[in-house]
């Protein structure tokens, strides 16, 4: 994927090769609308890597792929650790630093029982992605010293809230020493409101690799994990923590 300097260069000399061949207007005009429309997508589609590296997808090996689920703990996520128990499957889950102080007991049942815990903010304000380097960073902080204060231990994994990215977001995670995790597969949980489309919307997709966004957060997500749960071991998939998928190290 071209990166911002890439595309940057590009329409500045196609700019510059317009005016002087004196092009209409309206094609150097369109070719900033190009390049608005891909850095815009950029910032919204964690896949592209757009502004620096992050990680959507494994390798296609041993049929695993992983679940995660983000916005919790809530009392939700109890229910969602008995259903991945129940199917002998481990998944991420990318913690809200609030949250983890709200339910301290469900952060050490996450750890107990094998799965990973990432970092989500400490806040998801709305606003948090296009904030500056540092009010990131101290997200990012106040999440890891909550989690250290309860757990003991440290994640290296954070993914950004809403899946945005943007030079900030990846500086502020270079700063602390972050992998940025994105999703192959966004189910859309939190919008459908049929869990027959929201099943459907995963299994038509889901192939070894794809790392899975769900939320631990409602009654309709626990219900439709069970279905996606049988799904996999109909089609021999096992759920794997996403640090596993990935080969990268979550914790110390």
């Amino acid at each position: 994927m071209l990166k911002p300097i890439t595309i940057i260069s590009l329409t500045l000399i196609v700019c510059t090769i317009a005016r002087i061949s004196g092009w209409d207007n309206f094609w150097i005009i369109l070719t900033i609308v190009i390049f608005l429309g891909i850095t815009l997508w950029g910032i919204f589609d964690i896949r592209m890597g757009y502004f620096g590296k992050t990680y959507y997808h494994g390798k296609n090996r041993n049929n695993h792929v992983s679940l995660t689920f983000d916005d919790g703990p809530t009392p939700y996520t109890l229910q969602v650790l008995e259903l991945l128990d129940r199917y002998q499957m481990k998944a991420t889950f990318f913690c809200i630093g609030k949250q983890m102080a709200m339910h301290p007991n469900i952060v050490r049942q996450i750890l107990k029982k094998g799965h990973s815990i990432g970092n989500h903010s400490y806040t998801h304000a709305p606003m948090l992605p296009f904030k500056n380097v540092n009010a990131m960073g101290q997200e990012i902080q106040d999440t890891d010293d909550t989690l250290k204060n309860i757990t003991g231990v440290h994640t290296s994994l954070y993914r950004p809230p809403f899946g945005v990215t943007n030079p900030n977001v990846i500086k502020a995670c270079k700063q602390k020493n972050k992998y940025i995790i994105g999703w192959s597969i966004r189910s859309l949980d939190t919008v459908i409101a049929n869990e027959k489309h929201i099943l459907q919307r995963i299994i038509r997709r889901l192939k070894p690799g794809d790392i899975v966004l769900l939320h631990d957060t409602s009654k309709k997500t626990v219900s439709l994990l069970e279905q996606l749960s049988n799904t996999l071991k109909d089609r021999n998939l096992q759920s794997v923590p996403v640090d596993q998928l990935l080969n990268i190290k979550a914790h110390d």
